[in-house]
């Protein structure tokens, strides 16, 4: 089953207990995966991505802000996506992928860390953050 088809699923079935709140997020989410869809953007997991991280960044935005509440409703968006996202690789597992890249591409500098990144995030398959990939990257080639 496709993630979308899962989201308009767990639509119906919190319309149906009375929340509301996760309706909207969920409805959100499904546009803009018909949206990609329509633009012919097949990788549903690319979206959730896409959408969960705008929701951490207005998150940030507005807790620097001190609008509470409006973080909080794009925290539970957020935590809403990640449901359907695969779980994030942990730290021993992402350091494995690190040094494998760093062999398989011959990386001996920072100047390698592009090369390194790519090989990683492909082997990754969505499952790390580009952020804590670059981290780990450049610790290793330190």
């Amino acid at each position: 089953m496709q993630i979308a088809d899962r989201i308009r699923a767990d639509v119906t079935a919190a319309m149906k207990a009375g929340e509301r709140d996760r309706v909207t997020a969920l409805r959100l989410v499904l546009s803009e995966l018909q949206k990609a869809a329509k633009e012919g953007d097949a990788d549903e997991l690319a979206v959730l991505r896409r959408e969960r991280k705008r929701r951490r960044e207005a998150e940030t935005a507005y807790r620097e802000a001190g609008r509470e509440e409006l973080a909080a409703g794009e925290a539970f968006e957020a935590e809403a996506i990640e449901g359907y996202l695969p779980a994030e690789l942990g730290d021993d597992e992402l350091e494995a992928l690190v040094r494998a890249g760093v062999e398989q591409t011959g990386a001996a500098s920072q100047r390698d860390m592009g090369r390194v990144i790519k090989h990683v995030m492909e082997a990754a398959g969505g499952r790390a953050d580009g952020r804590r990939v670059s981290t780990k990257v450049k610790e290793a080639l330190s």
